[in-house]
């Protein structure tokens, strides 16, 4: 038994005790998480669903890639079902609370988006009479996250009416199971389908509170169980494809698709297609791994947000019964960002005074009584787990244990006790921006308590929600698919950080790190134009000079930029461990990325034809997954799905078909591509060319 775990009858009961008030499955939960094994978890067996719903898409996650899906999909005229597990739409820029648009300098003085992400942008300037009300410094553009939700669904709405789609929103809404015809004997990478979702939705019982009354970790086990409880009302919903008037001799494809734009890649775990969690192996697609065999349990840290106010006069701030607990993990991380007003004003999302003139230095920011600011801080709500014990997104081995693999057992694939204690460290971290006096990493002397400050909740709230956290963690990695065999990628596609970095592979690292074979192939995938001489033997590796630019993909359906950017795993479990570090190497790839696109490649799962993936779940890897994972890009990766299904639906033609035949021409690849940029949805960047070497101007 794990030392976690008081061996002492004596020291037992005191832990038990410490456990009071919180459910039998909770507290089996965290006995099972302090064993370091996961018992199976079964939902009771499922009642006749109480509905029907029909779509050509079924999108699973309304985050702003999802949203960017169902937008494509209603101006092509299509009906779209989307269903998300809180009640609002938008993601990052709501339910998680980050509502500040993460976008690179360049890309953004050139205003070159997808047309979907254009007009978001250009309703929240309307709505606000500016683009950036909160006058936070870190973006161009700070919000509210209730009105993030607002304006994007009726966006959504508006797309409807536009292009005569259907839009079908199911809130509150989980996939609980998939109905996927068997595999196709020969084929081991596709020819299954989903012919129907099994979902659950959840509303308040009678005589309850409202929805966002309790965190996630209170309710997500609820959500994804079949029967009524004293807290839920469920409905079962069966989705199934829009019936169509096709004859016989017209091409068949599919008769709808599903795609999963979940922040964890829900359905990727739910259907069993192969994926990746965590880091990856050291190689020379992936040279700056810390890990020579990967690691899946370190995946980066989440985030409970929340936002808070100035007030004029000092606030009573009672501690947390669990403060201590996590106190000695908070920190402003480096003396140049120790500043309450740097930190408060970096994401702040209302200002009374919005042309006030911003300093240069985020430092002499002047607060004033009323401003808001939202809270998404490393070393502060950033929970950051790493290990079997206490990962937040479980692997395949994990699910299997649990159970949740097994028909009806599936529970959303997340450790509910890690979400908890996310939930507590943001709690925590609060109170140490206002009455804190201690500092991890900067020592004492440092932070000065800030009392004339108080934490927003209720369901008026910017989060929308009675405890005054975020309706759900921003997440930065999720599972990624491994895409199916490619011409110059027999094991499967994906998009690898020599395909975006502008990391200086001379450094000795890779030498060191890398065999000799392996150090040559890591400078044949960057060395551009120069690699032909490197491959026949006609250049050194030492006179091969490295591309200026992103890998150009013959499949590209979407574009993105930005920085590689980890907020890595704690090497000890519980991250909040006095005296613990982030897992050595873990920002050893961290820096600037080349503007990348977004190849369909990495959007086609192996084994199921009729399913894609949007938003962070594509197939990239860790290091990719890092500068894959922002607004911008998400949307571009969500609107690239939603033409492609509409396309597929339209062409009576699978997706894989698209891209089965490259290297060699793909004319229905070309004819897709071409819908996406006359629909202002581009797929690269001004200028794309394996000649062009002015990319060093991307920044």
């Amino acid at each position: 038994m794990s030392k976690l775990i008081p061996q002492s009858p004596m020291k037992l009961r005191g832990y038990l005790f410490s456990l009071k008030g919180r459910s039998i499955l909770s507290l089996t939960l965290g006995i099972i998480s302090a064993i370091g094994s996961i018992s199976p978890i079964f939902a009771a067996p499922p009642r006749n669903p109480d509905t029907a719903e029909t779509c050509d898409i079924l999108v699973a996650g309304g985050g702003l890639a999802g949203a960017a899906t169902a937008y494509e999909g209603l101006l092509a005229g299509r009906t779209v079902c989307l269903t998300e597990i809180t009640d609002w739409v938008g993601g990052q820029i709501s339910s998680q609370g980050t509502s500040a648009l993460d976008e690179r300098e360049t890309q953004r003085s050139l205003l070159f988006y997808p047309r979907g992400y254009l007009e978001l942008r250009r309703r929240i300037e309307e709505h606000y009479g500016r683009l950036n009300p909160g006058g936070c410094w870190v973006s161009y553009s700070c919000f509210m996250p209730y009105d993030g939700h607002k304006i994007l669904f009726n966006i959504l709405q508006d797309a409807a009416k536009k292009g005569k789609g259907t839009l079908k929103w199911f809130p509150n809404t989980v996939i609980k199971e998939l109905a996927i015809t068997p595999a196709v004997a020969g084929n081991a990478v596709g020819g299954q389908q989903i012919k129907s979702a099994i979902a659950i939705q959840h509303k308040p019982a009678a005589n309850t509170p409202p929805v966002n009354t309790e965190t996630l970790s209170q309710t997500i086990e609820d959500a994804y169980r079949y029967e009524n409880s004293a807290r839920f009302n469920k409905t079962i919903i069966r989705f199934i494809p829009k019936p169509h008037n096709q004859s016989n001799s017209q091409p068949k494809g599919a008769d709808w698709y599903i795609v999963d734009a979940t922040e964890t890649g829900e359905l990727i775990g739910l259907a069993d297609v192969p994926y990746r969690l965590g880091i990856d192996p050291r190689s020379p697609l992936e040279p700056s791994s810390p890990s020579p065999s990967g690691d899946a349990y370190c995946t980066q840290g989440f985030t409970y947000t929340f936002a808070m106010q100035a007030t004029k006069e000092p606030q009573p701030h009672q501690a947390p019964s669990f403060y201590q607990q996590y106190a000695p993990y908070y920190s402003y991380e480096l003396q140049r960002l120790a500043s309450f007003p740097l930190v408060f004003s970096y994401r702040q999302i209302r200002s009374v005074r919005p042309d006030r003139k911003r300093p240069s230095d985020p430092k002499q920011f002047p607060i004033y009584p009323g401003d808001i600011s939202m809270q998404n801080w490393t070393w502060g709500n950033d929970y950051r787990p790493g290990s079997a014990q206490d990962n937040l997104i479980y692997s395949r081995e994990q699910l299997q244990e649990s159970g949740q693999l097994q028909s009806g057992g599936w529970m959303g694939g997340l450790r509910t006790e890690t979400l908890r204690k996310g939930e507590e460290n943001a709690q925590g971290f609060f109170y140490w921006l206002v009455t804190g006096t201690t500092d991890s990493q900067l020592g004492e002397g440092v932070k000065k308590p800030n009392p004339n400050n108080r934490f927003l909740s209720g369901l008026d709230s910017p989060m929308g929600t009675v405890h005054g956290l975020s309706k759900y963690p921003y997440m930065r990695e999720g599972r990624r698919i491994i895409g199916r065999p490619s011409f110059n990628q027999p094991q499967g596609f994906t998009v690898w950080e020599v395909d975006m970095s502008r990391t200086d592979f001379t450094a000795d690292f890779y030498r060191q790190n890398l065999s000799e074979e392996e150090y040559r192939d890591l400078w044949l995938a960057v060395g551009g134009l120069n690699a032909p001489a490197l491959a026949v033997g006609s250049q050194s590796v030492e006179d091969t000079k490295s591309r200026s630019r992103a890998t150009i993909y013959p499949d590209s359906v979407g574009i993105g930029h930005y920085a590689i950017d980890f907020h890595p795993c704690m090497t000890n479990s519980p991250p909040e461990a006095p005296g613990n570090t982030e897992r050595e190497g873990t920002r050893k790839a961290q820096g600037q990325a080349y503007p990348f696109q977004i190849p369909l490649r990495a959007m086609i799962p192996q084994k199921i034809d009729n399913m894609l993936v949007a938003g962070k779940s594509i197939a990239v890897s860790h290091t990719a997954a890092a500068a894959y994972r922002v607004h911008s890009f998400e949307w571009s990766a969500g609107a690239a799905a939603g033409v492609t299904a509409a396309f597929s639906l339209e062409k009576g033609i699978l997706p894989y078909e698209l891209v089965d035949e490259l290297p060699s021409r793909e004319p229905n690849l070309e004819v897709l591509q071409l819908r996406l940029q006359q629909n202002k949805n581009p797929i690269a960047f001004p200028g794309t060319s394996i000649f062009n070497s002015s990319w060093q101007n991307w920044k």
